[in-house]
This record gives C-alpha cells, structure tokens and sequence, in this order.
C-alpha cells in the first residue's frame, strides 16, 4: 500500500513538473490577450476527512497557481530591454499595482480530479480593465506631436525613450539587428531591401492618398518579439511611433500593437492598411523601416490619424 502511495505521488509531481514547463513555454511565447496558469493542489497525509482533504487541496492549487502566474507575469517583456520584474524592482509603485492584481486574478477555471489532487485555473488580462497593463503605464494626458516626415532624413542621436511614462530604467542605446554582412570587406552590414509590395512606392512625393485604416509592418525573418510597448523607428534611429504620441487610456485598453503571422489575422488593421516592410529589427522588439516607408508612414497618419487609434499590426 505504501509503494502504491509513492507511486502516486510521483506521478503527480511529474504531472506538476511538466504543468510548469508548459506554462514557462506559453510565457516565452506570450502575445497579449490572457496571461493564465494552472495550479496543482495534494492534500496532505492523515486528513481527517474528505472534505477537508478536498478543501486543502484546493488552497494548495490556488498558492501553486498564484506562483506561477507571478513568475509568468513577471518575465512579460515591456519593451526591448525591460521585463515587468524590471520594472517591479526599480519602482515601488507598480510592485504594489502589480501584486494587488495578480491577488486579484479571476479563477476561470477548478476541479477535484478523481486521484485526491485538485487543479486551479487562474487569468489576469493583458490589457483592459484590471489588466497588467493598467499597472504598468502611468497616464500620459498630453502625448507628444508626431515627428515631422523629413525628419527621418536628417542625422539623430539615439536616446533613451521612456516606453511607459515610468522612465527609461537604464534601457540604454540599442544597436539595430540587422542582416550579417558575410562579405571581407569593412563596409557596413546591407540592409534587407524592402520588397516591391511596399506601399510606399505608389505614394506621390511629398503627398498622403489618404483613406487607410491602419498599417501592417511585415517582420517575417527579422526575429521580431511581441513587447508591451514597442518603438517603431526610422532608418535613421528617431522613434516615430511610441507610447509618448498616444493617449494613455486606449494604450491600456488595447494594447499599441498587435502580433500576426499573417495577413490574414492583421484585422486590427482594419479593410484598407498601409503596407510595409520592415528592414530591420531593433533590440529584437522594435521594427525599422526604410526613411521612405517611414516619412510614407508619418504622411498618411497625418491625414488618417489611424497610428493614434492603434490600428497597428506586426506580421512576424
């Protein structure tokens, strides 16, 4: 009997084990939407009861399940360079919002398994009301003009850019991640030229055509990662769209982009986006377009406005 017992139990922490690896997996492959865990509970030995076995089980599953949406939670990449545990250690601020919505996470999902165990689904959602969004933004009422379309031509320093209105948390200058240059000579690394399908070659120079819902940023084969607050930028590294130029509450509410692998899913774009491609890829999270797609992207926006509404989709 006690053999079968051991058995059991082993079982179990196995079941446990690869519970946690998946949920470890789904972090590393987040993108927005529900950020969920699953909790495993056992009873301990010598219970009294049933009831009270079922009941510490339960606790059991709920504080499992709560560990790992925590650490879930705490390795979601805010920008290129910073994860909400980041943010968690530098401000004691959004360590309180953090913890008190992670305390508030909604159960959606629980049972008693016929072995004794019992399993606890705990979400928390990335963005919306109660979201971990709306604790890791601070509100931003008077956001920042658009960059003027010439300006992705002339020379930029590189600056830190503060992602969320909490400060730049020693992001540092990133390089931009281009292509290799497999060449012996010293010459910078080529960039990858924009395909014929860009957009920006049936604009006017100098005009906006108007009329587009949104823009579809093609980074397939650039390593793009989905980020909470990603920078778009010009060729010459001036970020042109970025969480300093939105309002804050529709940042929080939907998210500044969204993650597609293919046109097809790009319906945050809406029926009639701007089209473009990216070059380049900085700090892994943030597109670069060439200074035309960009100055292409700045004219239409300005006569669309559809940067300001998010309508915003990367292809990856």
């Amino acid at each position: 009997m006690q053999t079968l017992k051991s058995m059991v139990l082993a079982v179990l922490m196995l079941a446990l084990l690869i519970g946690a690896q998946s949920t470890t997996e789904a972090a590393a492959n987040w993108d927005g939407g529900n950020i969920r865990a699953e909790g495993l509970g056992i009873a301990p030995p010598n219970t009294v009861s049933y009831a009270q076995a079922r009941a510490l089980a339960r606790r059991a599953a709920i504080t499992d399940a709560y560990r790992q949406l925590a650490e879930q939670i705490q390795g979601v990449s805010v920008d290129a360079t910073t994860t909400v545990e980041n943010m968690m250690v530098t401000n004691n601020t959004i360590r309180t919002h953090v913890s008190a919505l992670i305390r508030g996470a909604q159960i959606v999902e629980e049972k008693s398994n016929r072995d004794g165990s019992y399993t606890v689904t705990l979400e928390l959602p990335v963005y919306g009301a109660g979201s971990l969004a709306s604790g890791i933004f601070t509100p931003n009422r008077t956001p920042d003009a658009w960059t003027a379309p010439d300006s992705v031509y002339t020379p930029y320093r590189p600056q830190n850019y503060d992602t969320t209105g909490n400060g730049t948390y020693d992001r540092g200058n990133r390089r931009t991640d281009r292509p290799k240059n497999t060449g012996k000579t010293t010459a910078p690394a080529p960039l990858v030229p924009a395909p014929s399908s860009s957009s920006a070659a049936a604009a006017p120079t100098g005009k906006a055509i108007g009329g587009y819902t949104g823009v579809i940023i093609d980074c397939r084969g650039l390593g793009l990662r989905p980020v909470m607050s990603p920078v778009i930028k010009a060729e010459n590294g001036r970020p042109i769209y970025g969480y300093k130029n939105l309002d804050s509450d529709k940042v929080v509410a939907n998210g500044m982009a969204a993650y597609a692998r293919s046109e097809s899913e790009a319906t945050r774009a809406g029926k009639n986006p701007l089209r473009l491609r990216a070059i380049a890829v900085d700090g892994g999270a943030n597109p670069v377009l060439s200074s035309e797609d960009a100055r292409r992207l700045l004219l239409e926006n300005g006569a669309s406005g559809f940067l300001d509404a998010t309508n915003v989709v990367f292809i990856r």
